[in-house]
């Protein structure tokens, strides 16, 4: 099991940047895969970036240019580091995590099976 709790959340000007943290406290097996996603008012949840036990990530491909998710495996916590936001970003940015092996992708619909209650963030024009 893996609990997750997201922080970082706030409001800024377009333009500005923002880095989210997840704390996760892990009671087994560990995760193969984490990952970001945001949903905004009367939106579907989207995905927003992965990464994988390696490292390896992935993005969507909207954001790729100007979103980092990144981790740091020996504290377990995970990064997104939102650079050049925009109003299109404002949304509630959720953490995920999932034990099982599985492909570890954005674009591969990948979902979380482990889930943190939010952070708001926030972009004015």
């Amino acid at each position: 099991q893996v609990q997750l709790v997201e922080s970082g959340g706030g409001s800024v000007h377009s333009g500005g940047s923002l880095r989210l943290s997840c704390a996760a406290s892990v009671y087994g097996a560990s995760p193969y895969c984490m990952g970001w996603f945001r949903q905004a008012p009367g939106k579907e949840r989207e995905g927003v970036a992965t990464i994988d036990k390696y490292d390896y990530t992935t993005y969507q491909f909207s954001l790729k240019d100007r979103f980092i998710i990144s981790q740091d495996k020996i504290k377990r916590l995970l990064y997104l580091e939102m650079n050049n936001l925009s109003p299109e970003a404002t949304a509630t940015y959720y953490c995920a995590a999932a034990t099982e092996i599985r492909l570890c992708a954005v674009a591969a619909n990948w979902n979380g099976d482990y889930w943190g209650q939010g952070t708001q963030v926030t972009v004015s024009s």
